[in-house]
């Protein structure tokens, strides 16, 4: 008989126990960058954004339609390879995440995004830029970042008007990211006047570029512009000084705009040419980017790229839609997303009817003494 009371007393505690945590709720939260291979830095840098922002989030006791909510982050990997994006998307889409965070790459965003739109699960990039994101009007696709549009033409301004320029390579390593920025950057250097004296093509895994180069440099040209990663553009500097191009400009978009490139280059001195451009203010003109990035170097030393506030305040955007609409099914707050006015860490984020930020901002840079600083 007190064996079938002790039993009973043990039965009603477990209840209660399951009472207490059917209070809270765990809300999925996908991240998707390249974890492996040549641009893992990068996508190491954008989880622990977002990772950063899940941990701060669950100290807060967050109440979403009377449940407290415990986020937690689903990290996949895609390898910057666009048919393990589309498979790490379909992942999420099945492990029923409430939105996601990425990817690092347009090669891989752009037909992930088709994955998440069909599955009716928003998706906020910080990183990728090809214009050609949001062009289907998907009304799961957000950009919280300048697209290649601004890139592209904001360094052929600064070419043409500030260093009066006038004769151009142009190197791409034929992904949806490099070849969109090349072909903006073309298309505004020409309207400013400018020759494009060559064309020249690699891929996102090459490492020699001394044929390419050699036909380059027989062409005279004042600058090169690559559209690209840093994986490329580090070898690429290093083969420029081997070769005597030590007068050659160097121009390229975000995806060269990193602490790494100085690192690939080695020492070579043409890192002292590099003109790259950025989405968004510098971390110093950034609403909370210095205090942020204090937190950041503290947590994951030694870590930082380039997109990780943007996977940050993408994390919090997604979760500020939550909050307004009371709610963290995808069909019900992702309309929510679109009439966003978050003041982030990297800046007000707000979006045009297509999901586009309002009002990016590019911050051009140069490296100093080897270190990437900004020139505005």
């Amino acid at each position: 008989m007190q064996m079938k009371l002790k039993l009973t007393a043990l039965a009603a505690l477990a209840m209660v126990g399951g009472m207490a945590s059917a209070q809270d709720a765990v809300v999925k939260i996908g991240h998707v960058a390249p974890m492996s291979g040549s641009q893992a830095h990068y996508g190491k840098d954008n989880e622990n954004g977002a990772r950063m922002a899940v941990e701060e989030l669950n100290t807060q006791n967050i109440v979403i339609g009377g449940k407290k909510i415990k986020f937690e982050l689903l990290a996949e990997d895609d390898a910057a390879d666009p048919k393990q994006g589309t498979a790490a998307a379909q992942k999420l889409c099945d492990s029923k995440v409430s939105g996601v965070v990425g990817h690092l790459n347009s090669g891989t965003t752009i037909p992930a995004s088709k994955v998440y739109n069909d599955c009716g699960v928003p998706m906020v990039t910080g990183a990728a830029t090809n214009p050609n994101l949001t062009k289907p009007g998907y009304k799961t696709t957000f950009r919280i970042i300048a697209n290649d549009n601004a890139l592209g033409a904001g360094l052929a301004f600064y070419a043409a008007d500030a260093l009066k320029l006038k004769k151009v390579a142009i190197i791409d390593d034929r992904t949806a990211y490099g070849q969109g920025v090349a072909e903006v950057f073309k298309k505004t250097a020409m309207a400013k006047g400018m020759t494009v004296v060559d064309e020249q093509f690699t891929t996102d895994k090459a490492t020699d570029f001394m044929a390419i180069l050699t036909a380059v440099k027989s062409k005279a040209p004042d600058a090169i512009f690559f559209g690209g990663m840093d994986p490329q553009g580090g070898p690429m500097l290093r083969q420029m000084e081997q070769l005597g191009m030590s007068n050659v400009k160097f121009f390229g978009g975000d995806g060269i705009c990193t602490a790494e490139l100085a690192k690939l280059a080695a020492g070579a001195k043409t890192i002292g040419n590099v003109v790259c451009a950025e989405g968004g203010a510098s971390l110093a003109k950034m609403p909370g980017g210095e205090a942020w990035k204090k937190r950041y170097d503290a947590k994951y030393p030694n870590q930082f790229q380039v997109y990780s506030p943007y996977t940050y305040d993408a994390t919090y955007l997604l979760v500020d839609a939550m909050k307004r609409a009371n709610s963290t099914d995808p069909k019900v707050f992702t309309p929510e997303l679109i009439k966003s006015n978050f003041k982030g860490v990297t800046t007000t984020i707000a979006f045009e009817p297509n999901g586009e930020l309002k009002n990016p901002a590019i911050t051009l840079y140069v490296y100093k003494d080897g270190k990437k600083s900004a020139l505005n």
